[in-house]
């Protein structure tokens, strides 16, 4: 249960992350509130994952999800430049998150 809901706050990483960028400084009411209370969801999930997951691991994998998820999300909604030296690094943060889960 404990990695559901971890891998479920990483995706609410990349909700409040990408939320952060839309609300343009917090001067866009919806975008700000999306990430507010994505931000408290987020890192609830997180607290409540860490008490049976080493935190290391935790939030190793939690950040990770949040970065690629978000990194995803630039490249598919925004435009963002999707070169193979990007992907190939977004790879390698799977990588290691699937390695932690493997290891831990």
């Amino acid at each position: 249960m404990a990695w559901l809901v971890l891998i479920l706050s990483g995706l609410l990483e990349t909700v409040w992350a990408s939320a952060l960028g839309e609300s343009r400084g917090f001067t866009r009411p919806v975008p700000t509130t999306v990430f507010a209370v994505a931000l408290v969801f987020s890192m609830a999930g997180l607290a409540y994952a860490l008490r049976s997951i080493p935190v290391g691991t935790g939030y190793a994998v939690w950040v990770g999800i949040g970065a690629v998820g978000t990194a995803a999300y630039g490249i598919a909604a925004l435009g963002e430049a999707a070169s193979v030296g990007r992907i190939l690094c977004l790879v390698l943060i799977v990588a290691g998150v699937v390695g932690l889960k493997v290891v831990s």
